[in-house]
């Protein structure tokens, strides 16, 4: 029986371990693989193979059952994961249902997540925006969090890494607040926004609207061919998946890039129950899986373990990795394990229209919009709620549909050109403050299919929220109202957090093992061949993006980790 132990553990054991298939955790297995590590990745969710297991990817509108809505029965079976906007007929395989992955709520909290190869990355805006010095001294500045233990010096270069490899549209806009980086040819914006932005370069010099940079490829072919990609065709039927590869997704880019290499290894339906720390040795040794069909138990090994379950099952993952050196979670020497967590204001909005620009119309479709960097308490404290709120906007021109009379004069009705007013709206992006009652934990009593304790999450706004919303309302209407828009609606949608879907923090970085769970290189503090590089290790969340950041993170860590290995 020894024999038969060593010999299982033998087939069982590789240089390194990724959890996760997602965003992170493709660049880390990306990265491992061709730097020659042999790297087992654990999806605990079904194999999905790009191209071939995109369902719905080339359905016409009419070919779906429900004209692409979601049925109310299927609703009233998922209240959480239906207020989501891709929760729709084309895309619904792609996400965990309410009932398949139970969670508890101490206080509301829409946790949306996709379980397959390459997690959400299938799903994802594409949004990649860089933050700059402002974001990462923010905390140090203001002291609402601790302070982040690198600058945007440390990360560039990784930034530009990513970039050049995923395929980044946008255009050079020379901002402080927002960094320039290495770019495909931009999007266009359409006559209403150019005009939205020439309104404010003269009226508001510190408020500018530029193009989304979103990870589409527009140029560059050649290079993007080895991937197996090409460029984007424009459908923004994203979230079915892309047959073209014409945006960034884990299955599409980094998975197949790290399988070439000859040293990728992946098992799907594998639930990781946790991390399996040697008292002697002083580090990890493995992963315990639970196989989510059998339910059989397993343990994998290696001398590197790479975390990226997405930031919420990552705190549960370290939580749930007790042993006599860590009872209350792997690393958590300073208690700070699966607090201050944080997330993505997107609860208002504001709409309008414009009867000018008559000469111009839209057509045709673009995978991204424009976007408004933020612009309160960028460089001083001029309001009274800490840090600030980016914004998309866009403007759009469509035909009126007159369906008045009948026969031929319905006819001639509905084949006439007629176009309406300009369409302006706009959604806020905020940036919420880490807070210690702001956690996840997990619950004493009840447990899920694998016999895992389930989460439970109490996150909630906070009166610097409600600040922030009122502060964007009020501004975004003056600008509208200056630059002459009219039937102004603004909402408040009162969303629970969660559906931002940019949940973040819990083993937070930082300089002080004492306030942190994690150094600069992202290892965990307390036990260092672990590294987590995905949404958990944010310390504050800043108003951008945040996929662009996880990525970089993880390509960072994964060079450190080889340069330490041995």
């Amino acid at each position: 029986m020894a024999n038969l132990n060593i010999k299982s553990k033998k087939e069982n054991t590789y240089d390194a371990i990724v959890i996760g298939s997602g965003m992170s955790g493709g660049w880390a297995a990306k990265e491992l693989c061709e730097k020659g590590l042999k790297t087992l990745v654990l999806e605990r969710g079904r194999e999905v193979k790009h191209v071939q297991d995109y369902p719905t990817t080339n359905m016409m509108p009419w070919e779906f059952e429900h004209r692409g809505n979601i049925p109310e029965a299927i609703r009233k079976e998922n209240p959480v994961v239906s207020r989501c906007y891709a929760f729709r007929e084309d895309a619904q395989h792609f996400f965990v249902k309410d009932t398949e992955h139970p969670y508890v709520q101490e206080k509301p909290f829409d946790w949306i997540r996709g379980y397959q190869t390459g997690g959400k990355s299938l799903l994802w805006a594409r949004q990649v925006q860089r933050w700059s010095d402002f974001d990462f001294e923010g905390p140090a500045r203001d002291g609402f969090a601790v302070d982040w233990p690198i600058r945007y010096k440390d990360l560039a270069p990784w930034y530009s890494h990513v970039e050049k490899f995923i395929g980044v549209s946008g255009n050079k806009d020379g901002k402080p607040n927002l960094p320039d980086g290495e770019f495909l040819p931009p999007f266009e914006l359409t006559a209403g926004e150019l005009y939205f932005k020439d309104f404010l370069r003269k009226n508001y010099p510190e408020r500018e609207i530029i193009v989304a940079r979103c990870a589409h490829i527009t140029g560059n072919q050649e290079f993007y061919a080895k991937q197996g990609r090409t460029l984007c065709q424009n459908r923004t039927l994203c979230q079915r998946g892309c047959p073209f590869g014409g945006y960034f997704s884990s299955n599409s880019s980094t998975l197949p890039w790290a399988a070439k290499t000859g040293n990728l290894s992946m098992q799907h339906h594998a639930v990781v129950h946790s991390i399996i720390y040697d008292e002697d040795k002083g580090k990890a040794t493995g992963v315990r899986v639970i196989d989510a069909q059998t339910n059989a138990s397993t343990e994998y090994y290696a001398d590197v373990i790479f975390v990226n379950a997405s930031a919420l099952n990552t705190n549960l993952i370290l939580l749930n990795s007790i042993s006599n050196r860590f009872p209350n979670g792997l690393g958590n020497d300073s208690g700070v394990l699966g607090k201050y967590v944080a997330f993505h204001n997107y609860r208002a909005g504001i709409s309008g229209e414009f009867d000018g620009l008559k000469e111009f119309t839209t057509e045709g479709r673009r995978p991204t919009s424009g976007y408004f960097p933020r612009f309160r308490n960028v460089y001083r404290q001029e309001t009274d709620f800490l840090r600030g709120y980016a914004a998309g906007f866009s403007a759009n021109r469509s035909m009126v549909n007159d369906y008045s009379g009948i026969g031929d004069e319905l006819e001639q009705a509905m084949t006439r050109e007629q176009y309406g007013p300009w369409r302006v709206g706009s959604h806020m992006m905020g940036e919420t403050i880490p807070k210690e009652e702001s956690q996840v934990s997990l619950d004493p009593n009840l447990t899920d299919a694998w016999g895992i304790p389930q989460l439970k999450v109490s996150i909630d706004y906070d009166a610097n929220d409600e600040a922030m919303i009122k502060d964007y309302l009020e501004q975004m209407t003056e600008m509208f109202e200056a630059a002459g828009f009219t039937n102004i609606r603004t909402r408040d949608d009162k969303r629970a957090p969660g559906l931002d879907i940019h949940e973040m923090g819990g083993a937070r970085m930082g300089n002080d093992p004492k306030t942190s769970i994690l150094n600069k290189w992202n290892q965990v503090h307390a036990c260092p061949n672990v590294y987590v590089t995905d949404g958990a290790c944010m310390t504050s969340t800043s108003t951008q993006n945040p996929s662009l950041t996880y990525m970089a993170f993880a390509a960072r860590a994964v060079d450190h980790a080889v340069k330490n290995l041995g």
